[in-house]
C-alpha cells in the first residue's frame, strides 16, 4: 500500500513538473502529503498506536501571512475517525537574529464526538531556538480561555549536510486534567523522520513511543 501510495504521489509530482505550464504555478501555494506508523501529538498518540495518512494544502504571502488546513486520520477517543486543523499565522521578523509568530488554530472533529477545540499560539525564534505558547480559545466541551495551556522548546541542528536533528520538550496543563510533560527526538533525512517521544504521565502513554514517517511537499 505504501509503494503504491508513493508510487502515485510521484506520478503527480513529474505529470505537473514535466507538462505543466509555468502560468499554473502559484507562488507561496504547497501541498503535503504524509504516511507515519503513529500520529504523535504533543506525545499522545491520536491513533491508538495505528498508522496514519495525512495531507494538508498551505498558503504562505510574501507578508508573512500563513493559511492552510491539514487533515489526517485519528481515533484517541469514541466516535472520532478523522482530523481536520485549520490554521492562519503571521510571522515577522525583530532583527536579524530573532523572529517571532502568532496564529490561530481550528481543530475540527467528527460532529458526533463533540470535541472540537481551538487555540491560540505565540512564538519567538532566536537562530535555531524556538519557544512557543499556546493556549485553549474555545472548546465544545466547555472551558474558557486558557483553561489548557502548551508551552514548548524546540532546537534544530544540522549533523551533516543531509540529516536534521531536533530536540523537543513541552508542557501541558489543564484545568481538569492531569498536567504532563513530554520529550521528542527528532532526525530528519530528506522526506523521512524517525521520532522518539516520551512522556511523564502516570498511565500507559508514558511508554516511549517511536514513530517513522514519509512527507512528500509538492509546489502547486
Amino acid at each position: 500500500m505504501q509503494k503504491l501510495i508513493k508510487s502515485a504521489l510521484l506520478m503527480t509530482s513529474l505529470s505537473v513538473t514535466s507538462f505543466s505550464p509555468p502560468s499554473f504555478a502559484v507562488e507561496g501555494l504547497s501541498a503535503n502529503v504524509g504516511i507515519t506508523n503513529n500520529y504523535l501529538w504533543r506525545g499522545i498518540t491520536q491513533t491508538q498506536n495505528k498508522a496514519a495518512v495525512s495531507g494538508g494544502i498551505d498558503y504562505e504571502h510574501s507578508s508573512g501571512i500563513t493559511f492552510g488546513a491539514w487533515t489526517s486520520n485519528a481515533s484517541w477517543a469514541d466516535n472520532i475517525t478523522y482530523e481536520l486543523d485549520l490554521y492562519a499565522s503571521y510571522t515577522g521578523n525583530i532583527n536579524e537574529q530573532f523572529s517571532y509568530s502568532l496564529g490561530y488554530i481550528y481543530y475540527d472533529y467528527d460532529s458526533t464526538a463533540q470535541t472540537d477545540f481551538s487555540e491560540i499560539f505565540a512564538s519567538l525564534t532566536y537562530q535555531n531556538f524556538t519557544f512557543t505558547y499556546n493556549a485553549l480559545a474555545d472548546a465544545q466541551a466547555g472551558g474558557n480561555f486558557a483553561d489548557d495551556t502548551y508551552i514548548s522548546a524546540d532546537a534544530e541542528f544540522s549533523l551533516t549536510p543531509q540529516i536534521g536533528l531536533t530536540l523537543h520538550a513541552g508542557s501541558y496543563s489543564f484545568k481538569n486534567a492531569e498536567n504532563y510533560r513530554d520529550y521528542a527526538i527528532n532526525l530528519t533525512k530528506g522526506e523521512y523522520t524517525l521520532t522518539l517521544s516520551d512522556t511523564d504521565l502516570t498511565n500507559g502513554d508514558n511508554d516511549l513511543a517511536i514513530q517513522v514517517s514519509y512527507t512528500l511537499t509538492i509546489d502547486l
